[in-house]
């Protein structure tokens, strides 16, 4: 029985409990919905006979009997716009269609509108912030209003609006060329910014670090890539590099899956079965398109290894290792616990045995869920014996040591004491005010440690 309602749920709904079926419409086969429209003269035209006898029950935009409680609408969560449910054919068009110009028309639409804007028009840092999978521009509003609030007159907040809903299942690539050129008609329309940062949600993370690698300028004097490599961490920050023409200063992530979901107890809701995790991995393709095959590194296309360990280097897609190096200040912010959707070595970009045993209360009263700040480098320790021969090299071993070519600030998150707490992995980014509002203080841990 529990089986087949989970096979009745809206596929979304089965990763992220606030996306559910209730956010959703029926798909263009369905006959249109009843609407009440008025006559000039105040009169309201009768529906066509026989209109309700043609609905279907996935067309109503209430939940299905059985299939539990709406958290969405619990924690008044806004209905999509159109009130969009999941439409299978169009996800099927997505992920068999390659990229092509309509990535780049949906940049520079969402480049040219002001709605998710906040901030001074004297100020000259643009900030940068992207959701998440099947997230949209309104999950950064409450950390948006707080960035202006705390930092007036400092920065200028862009709420990205290129991949939202069913777009973010097109995979990281086009999504991160989307951002990519979103991000160039923003600066082109404000000639006045000088310098860039960058705030970034769960899969938003990974599509921004995409998305810095197509807008890498190096400098001018940049020696060549070859003693590039031969230079320590400490002499290629300064480097001199621009995104988008500005001068990078913040890369941000918080429960970002950096190492993708494939190992085990990344995608924590599967409770480390092995058996769970290998089918998640050859199935999410049919769950979230092409992005599935992303987070899962089972996508080979043209014969090239897979695109999140393309990633972490430079190469023909992207300068994206010397893009991260340009920027002064990068932090890692990763849920400890109780986030069922990014596990917490994917998120902090660590090996299993780099995890700090921590205890679940804060430091600092100011920031009660920010437990620990490590500015430390996993990658000072990546000779340590303690390192499995047999991981030495894993995939995930790989990302490890690209991503840590560069240090990383990682700040773990605990919502231990949270009466929401299972919902960890939106608390950390207040994408819902006030439901999600206990993880207000990680926002302000943010704000306080930004670079302006």
């Amino acid at each position: 029985m529990w089986a087949r309602d989970l096979l009745d749920m809206p596929a979304i709904s089965r990763f992220y409990p606030s996306a559910t079926c209730s956010l959703a419409s029926a798909s263009s086969r369905s006959p249109p919905r009843r609407r009440r429209v008025v006559s000039p003269m105040g009169q309201s035209p009768s529906a066509p006979s026989g209109h309700n006898r043609h609905r279907s029950r996935s067309s109503s935009r209430w939940p299905r009997p059985g299939l539990g409680l709406d958290l969405g609408l619990l924690l008044g969560r806004k209905p999509r716009s159109g009130g969009e449910r999941l439409d299978i054919a169009n996800r099927v068009r997505c992920f068999l269609s390659p990229p092509t110009a309509e990535a780049d028309a949906e940049g520079k639409a969402a480049g040219s509108r002001e709605e998710d804007e906040v901030g001074g028009e004297e100020a000259g840092h643009l900030v940068v912030m992207v959701n998440g999978l099947y997230g949209s521009s309104e999950d950064w509003k409450f950390a948006a209003e707080q960035f202006v609030k705390r930092l007036p007159g400092k920065v200028f907040v862009h709420r990205s609006q290129s991949n939202h809903s069913k777009l973010t299942y097109d995979g990281v690539d086009l999504m991160g060329e989307r951002l990519a050129e979103e991000v160039r008609q923003i600066v082109q329309r404000r000639r006045n910014l000088r310098k860039i940062s960058f705030v970034a949600h769960s899969l938003g993370g990974l599509v921004t670090r995409y998305a810095i690698g197509k807008l890498y300028e190096p400098p001018m004097n940049e020696v060549s890539s070859l003693d590039t490599d031969k230079l320590s961490d400490e002499h290629k920050i300064p480097d001199g590099g621009k995104i988008a023409g500005l001068e990078p200063i913040n890369f941000i992530t918080s429960a970002t899956p950096h190492l993708g979901s494939r190992w085990n107890k990344q995608l924590p809701f599967l409770f480390g079965a092995p058996l769970l995790e290998r089918t998640a991995a050859e199935t999410a393709h049919f769950i979230v398109g092409r992005t599935g095959k992303h987070l899962f590194l089972t996508d080979r296309d043209d014969g090239k290894s897979p695109l999140l360990l393309r990633m972490v280097e430079d190469c023909d897609d992207g300068k994206f290792m010397s893009a991260l190096r340009s920027f002064k200040h990068r932090v890692a912010y990763a849920n400890i616990t109780y986030d069922h959707i990014v596990g917490w070595r994917t998120s902090s970009i660590r090996r299993q045995h780099e995890l700090p045993k921590l205890k679940l209360t804060a430091n600092d009263k100011k920031y009660p869920h920010v437990i620990n700040v490590d500015k430390e480098n996993s990658e000072d320790h990546q000779q340590d014996e303690s390192v499995d021969a047999s991981l030495a090299n894993s995939l995930e071993e790989t990302m490890i040591r690209g991503l840590t070519q560069v240090s990383w600030e990682r700040v773990d998150v605990c919502f231990h004491k949270s009466w929401l707490r299972y919902n960890a992995h939106y608390n950390i980014q207040v994408r819902i005010h006030p439901g999600n509002s206990d993880g207000e203080d990680v926002i302000y841990h943010m704000i306080d440690k930004f670079l302006v």
